[in-house]
């Protein structure tokens, strides 16, 4: 049996979970059977109203709606909850009332500040749940049985992430993880240059639990003045705007501008970009020297022009020593 859990790291995340006051993500988990009413609750300050949709076994990758697993959430179906005046919202889900019937298994509720479904996570704030569904039955008192080991396989976009379990660090993806005793494990993955990730796995017995990671690439932003006005800038190669103009969501690190402007000299110029964070930079561009402006126009040759030069040196040198 083989249990896949796809998990989406949230940049700074401002709606809460479960009762969760705090901005820090929440990682919850909760055990239920199909057919139960269960109580989602939090708080958004940010928001007047969240956006829930659902993702896990045999559903859309990008998601769906809680009360309608038909309508998928990249065609702008979601759950829409209101938060009250103390940025309060509460939605009792109905996993019998869904427009269809879930499989059991692990899935993951997606708690918005925006209409975003999966793939446009990077553009809004949220926070997350899992929830383990399963079948009701009866329970049969069997003589004990030895739990078999179970095992985690581990990967995630970007690659060679680091991995920590349960506070311990395990190395970098990909990488399987086996001999596991069943039982709910904390993973955490992180990597230079995105934000970290954790979220709750459960291993059971004789099973592979399968983690795939979409890591956010952490960003920031850039103010680009310029003197004068107008000119042209290139942020690594590619056409960036004509300053003044604020630009965001450049990945975090080193890049380097050019910038243009007829009858001035272009400049390159090394720039960070610091994560959350929106520099200014400021920039002035000298003119075009008057021999430079006559060579470049092509109205006087090189050679004439070198000799020009020589003659003023001269002549100046001799009315000195005279």
């Amino acid at each position: 049996m083989k249990t896949i859990h796809t998990v989406r790291l949230a940049g700074i995340i401002l709606i809460g979970y479960l009762l969760l006051a705090s901005s820090a993500a929440a990682a919850v988990s909760i055990q239920s059977y199909m057919g139960d009413t269960i109580t989602l609750q939090g708080y958004s300050y940010e928001s007047s109203t969240v956006y829930l949709f659902l993702t896990g076994p045999n559903l859309p990758v990008n998601g769906v709606a809680l009360n309608d697993i038909t309508a998928r959430a990249d065609q702008g179906h979601f759950t829409q909850v209101d938060v009250d005046s103390n940025s309060h919202w509460v939605y009792k889900w109905g996993t019998n009332s869904m427009g269809g019937r879930l499989d059991d298994g692990m899935y993951t509720i997606w708690v918005v500040n925006g209409p975003n479904d999966l793939s446009h996570l990077s553009e809004a704030e949220y926070s997350t749940i899992t929830v383990s569904l399963g079948s009701p039955g009866l329970t049969i008192n069997t003589p004990s049985t030895p739990m078999m080991p179970g095992s985690m396989v581990l990967s995630s976009f970007p690659n060679v992430s680091s991995v920590v379990v349960n506070d311990e660090y395990k190395g970098k993806t990909p990488m399987t993880l086996e001999g596991l005793a069943p039982g709910m494990y904390n993973v955490t993955f992180s990597r230079f240059g995105y934000y970290k990730f954790s979220t709750p796995v459960k291993v059971e017995s004789g099973s592979v639990s399968e983690v795939t990671a979409s890591l956010v690439q952490e960003t920031g932003g850039l103010a680009i003045n310029t003197s004068p006005v107008g000119a042209r800038v290139m942020i690594d190669g590619a056409d960036a705007g004509i300053s003044p103009f604020i630009i965001t969501n450049l990945p975090v690190g080193n890049h380097t501008l050019n910038v243009s402007y007829a009858g001035y000299i272009s400049q390159e110029q090394p720039v960070t970009v610091i994560v959350n964070q929106t520099r200014a930079v400021n920039l002035m561009l000298g003119p075009v020297s008057p021999f430079f402006g006559i060579r470049a126009a092509g109205l006087v040759p090189a050679t004439l022009l070198a000799g020009v030069i020589v003659v003023l040196l001269v002549g100046m040198y001799r009315s000195r020593h005279h």
